[in-house]
């Protein structure tokens, strides 16, 4: 599949017909660009209204097409995220089950959806309304999507962090801890270099340690968690002289209430996310199809207004699909123009010729009508 094409419109001269230049267009593409491919891009005959309304038109148009674009870029790049945080394969993407650019490539108007007696002003509205729509729903989406995973991510976190700050309750079992009418059990976060130090001190920081209470309960790349038992009265002593000696004591309270709380939590954010990630996947799958859809429909309004503000009345041209490779553009271009009238072609050179601007505001002028497709 081509990632750019090319959608334009020739000029049919009184003397010829649009089936003789889609003759020449392709006898001169497989003469010399015979690796570009070429199709046909079907317009039907829209309403056209006045000059005035096309002219008017033809401004709004360029801004909507960067927002249709970029609406169409934001899925695109959210599914690649979604499939990436999956581990999934990246699928073709497709309109209704048709790959894009098959879709681009056999392009067919769809009359029931976008009357084509429709002012073409009706028509471009309701497309930005349409795609507009589409990107708030992603917004809302990807924020709930969002929620869940900070949430997840924030007790990763906590869980994942450094003992002088994770979540010490899937650490600690029952059987570590001594609570007792007098006696007391803590825990104390030790620096790797200063375990010999807390093995050496902690019985004499006061006077009612229990000897040989301390016990490693686990050990990060930093820190070591010990317990450590007590008579209660001297817990908020024993605090201050760890502290002073470098080491932490953190607060921590068994409860088989709590962490079961914990665990369920953990649980259900677990399959919130999954069940928030599938079903964005899926929506971004279809939404993808609508805006692209949309985008094409646009683009041939585009062409269509374009070649009436060009080529004049009544619409005489032939719209056409091409993706020429990187090397082949310029032959292209040069095949392009060869076929358009020549009175024209000085005046439409691109700007960095020295040309005037074209109607749409797009970059490169041309004598003929083109628009770019971007597929990634």
């Amino acid at each position: 599949m081509a990632s750019r094409y090319w959608v334009v419109a020739l000029p049919v001269q009184q003397t010829s017909s649009a089936t003789s230049l889609w003759n020449s267009l392709q006898d001169s593409i497989s003469k010399h660009s015979f690796d570009t491919p070429l199709y046909r891009f079907n317009i039907p005959n829209l309403r056209i209204g006045t000059l005035d309304s096309l002219l008017a038109l033809s401004d709004d148009l360029v801004k909507s097409n960067s927002f249709i674009e970029g609406v169409c870029s934001k899925i695109r790049r959210q599914i690649e995220e979604l499939e990436r945080a999956s581990g999934v394969l990246s699928s073709s993407l497709t309109v209704d089950g048709v790959p894009v650019d098959s879709y681009l490539t056999r392009f067919v108007w769809d009359e029931a959806k976008y009357p084509t007696m429709s002012p073409l002003r009706e028509t471009v509205d309701g497309v930005h309304t349409q795609v507009a729509k589409i990107e708030d729903d992603l917004k809302v989406r990807v924020a709930e999507y969002n929620n869940v995973r900070s949430q997840l991510n924030a007790i990763n976190r906590k869980q994942a962090g450094s003992l002088a700050v994770r979540d010490l309750s899937n650490l600690v079992k029952p059987e570590d801890l001594i609570v007792s009418e007098h006696l007391t059990t803590l825990l104390a976060v030790v620096s790797k270099f200063s375990q010999r130090d807390w093995l050496a001190s902690y019985e004499t920081l006061t006077t009612y340690v229990v000897p040989r209470s301390s016990k490693k309960l686990y050990e990060d790349n930093e820190y070591s968690l010990y317990t450590v038992t007590l008579f209660s009265r001297d817990a908020d002593n024993f605090r201050n002289k760890a502290r002073e000696r470098g080491f932490q004591i953190r607060d921590f309270e068994y409860n088989p209430e709590t962490q079961e709380s914990r665990k369920q939590e953990l649980e259900r954010l677990m399959q919130d996310q999954e069940t928030f990630k599938s079903s964005l996947l899926q929506w971004c799958y279809t939404s993808y199809g609508e805006v692209f859809s949309s985008w094409m429909h646009f683009t041939a309004v585009r062409v269509f207004a374009e070649s009436i503000l060009r080529y004049g009345l009544p619409p005489s041209f032939l719209s056409v699909v091409l993706a020429p490779s990187v090397k082949s553009e310029k032959k292209v271009r040069s095949i392009l123009e060869s076929l358009c009238d020549s009175s024209n072609s000085t005046y439409w050179k691109t700007e960095d010729e020295g040309a005037v601007g074209v109607f749409g505001g797009d970059t490169d002028a041309h004598p003929y009508v083109s628009f770019s497709i971007n597929l990634v």
